[in-house]
């Protein structure tokens, strides 16, 4: 049955569909804040499919003594027993008036039928699809900054995604905080200023010193981070996801920054870093930093004895693993050169010398061959 849509311009049949939990509760917020420009006073219910009880809907949907408008919202349709579909069903077969019905629906079968006769009842239907690419999350940023009014650079949107990390909630609040606590065009240093002491962004800047060859550099922000509690499992976890970048970029050939971004599910200034780092890099200089990141990986989670150590040992080998800047010793070790030397002494101050133990692990390294395979990686 079409039911026309009422004076506020909301339809009386409004579907929400879609994984990403941050859009379906702005589109919901929206469709309650429209609905009350025309209906100050409006009543609304909300039903849960997990705690449903038969006959609830009906009974929320009879008219009320005092009248006014209502609007249902029946949540996580997608999880909803028979008897919800049901009343749902019959719902939507003879309406009341002064009810708007708005369905949220995650996704699946479950419910399917619900869904399409409110499509086919010119329900609006609000699309809110994951947001999983790094692609997506940058235009998320972007377009959160927009829609309150400021501008954001590129270089602030990569500094403010490493800094917080990929979760939506926590992007959102960190763009309102910045627009609420700054004026003007939000850049890097901004960013820098509000979030450059966060976990992520300590791992990033170790992670593109160590790949830009700086060894002195990288285990400078190693320390630093060391000593103000950072924990050596999210710095190894970058260093990962820095590497498998360059192997990702490195694979997909020459084409538009654009081009390669959408066919790997990054975004542009994405690719165009990596590119830029992976000019100092050969097959054979990313295989020996492959394999020593997945030898510190194993380490800092329990497999070795000095988790520091193994992650200072990776970026030993990471960063003299760059094309004509090799530092290792013919019996594998890395080698300490004058920089490095310089670097460990200027920041012994912050933090106090430990003495390195032997480490006897319990199973061995993987080999080249077994982290080349587990990172997909395959040299030309």
């Amino acid at each position: 049955m079409t039911v026309p849509a009422p004076a506020t311009g909301v339809p009386r049949y409004v579907l929400i569909t879609g994984p990403e939990g941050v859009l379906a509760e702005r589109a919901l917020v929206s469709t309650l804040d429209a609905l009350r420009v025309g209906a100050p006073d409006l009543e609304v219910v909300r039903l849960y499919a997990g705690s449903y009880e038969p006959g609830s809907l009906p009974l929320h949907a009879s008219p009320s003594l005092f009248g006014g408008d209502k609007a249902i919202v029946v949540h996580d349709v997608d999880e909803a027993s028979e008897e919800l579909q049901g009343d749902l069903l019959r719902y939507l077969a003879s309406p009341p008036d002064d009810t708007t019905l708005v369905v949220a629906h995650k996704s699946g079968m479950r419910g399917k039928k619900v869904l399409d006769t409110m499509k086919k009842a010119r329900a609006r239907v609000i699309e809110c699809p994951a947001i999983k690419s790094d692609r997506d999350k940058a235009d998320f940023v972007t377009n959160e900054f927009r829609r309150q009014g400021r501008k954001v650079t590129p270089a602030a949107v990569h500094a403010l995604i490493e800094a917080v990390g990929k979760d939506l909630r926590e992007l959102t609040s960190a763009c309102s905080q910045l627009v609420a606590d700054t004026e003007g065009v939000v850049d890097d240093d901004v960013v820098e200023r509000y979030h450059g002491g966060k976990v992520e962004a300590t791992g990033f800047r170790v992670a593109d010193a160590a790949v830009a060859g700086q060894a002195g550099e990288a285990l400078r922000l190693l320390r630093h981070a060391i000593g103000t509690g950072v924990d050596p499992v999210p710095i190894v976890a970058v260093l990962a996801s820095q590497l498998r970048t360059l192997v990702k970029v490195g694979a997909a050939g020459r084409g538009r920054s654009g081009d390669v971004a959408k066919s790997l599910g990054m975004a542009p200034w994405q690719v165009d870093k990596a590119r830029k780092s992976i000019n100092g890099w050969d097959s054979e200089g990313l295989g020996r930093a492959i394999q020593a990141v997945a030898a510190a990986d194993f380490e800092v989670k329990g497999g070795g004895r000095d988790p520091v150590y193994a992650v200072e040992r990776a970026i030993l080998t990471i960063a003299g693993a760059r094309r004509g800047r090799l530092a290792v010793l013919a019996t594998g070790g890395p080698r300490l050169d004058l920089t490095v030397a310089c670097a460990l002494r200027s920041c012994a101050h912050a933090v106090p010398p430990r003495t390195v133990q032997p480490r006897v692990s319990p199973r061995p390294v993987p080999s080249r061959a077994d982290a080349l395979s587990q990172w997909h990686y395959r040299p030309t």
